[in-house]
């Protein structure tokens, strides 16, 4: 055997070993704490509207920070799955949200335009939180 034939064969080995650590590196399978799916973006935005729903009030409206305080302590809030919601997080949230809502820019407008006119579903939002 060469020497070229050698390092033919060594050079070939470590590209096929370097192939296989960046296969096995990337996940190839969904995540068990994935909360970025749009599944996951939906309950949010859910939970977002319904603590929009039954806690802002036009004299004391929400702002961000409390907004997140009670998302956080929402019942259907699963600590868990979403531990790497943060502020940031909740803005991004209400980007998308405003993105695919363009009448809305705030969540004083969410309330207004999403939330008053479900005020019959706001007593069965009552009873699940109880």
């Amino acid at each position: 055997m060469t020497i070229e034939t050698a390092m033919m064969l060594a050079f070939l080995i470590v590209t096929g070993l370097s192939v296989w650590k960046f296969y096995m590196f990337f996940p190839s399978k969904p995540l068990s704490d994935d909360d970025t799916n749009s599944a996951s973006l939906d309950e949010l935005t859910d939970i977002m509207l319904h603590v929009i729903r039954t806690r802002h009030r036009p004299d004391a409206p929400l702002d961000t920070p409390k907004l997140l305080e009670h998302m956080s302590a929402h019942p259907r809030f699963d600590k868990e799955h979403y531990w790497r919601f943060n502020e940031n997080k909740l803005n991004q949230l209400l980007r998308r949200f405003y993105a695919m809502h363009p009448e809305t820019s705030s969540i004083p407008d969410i309330y207004r335009r999403h939330c008053q006119s479900d005020q019959p579903q706001k007593e069965n939002d009552a009873d699940h939180d109880r």
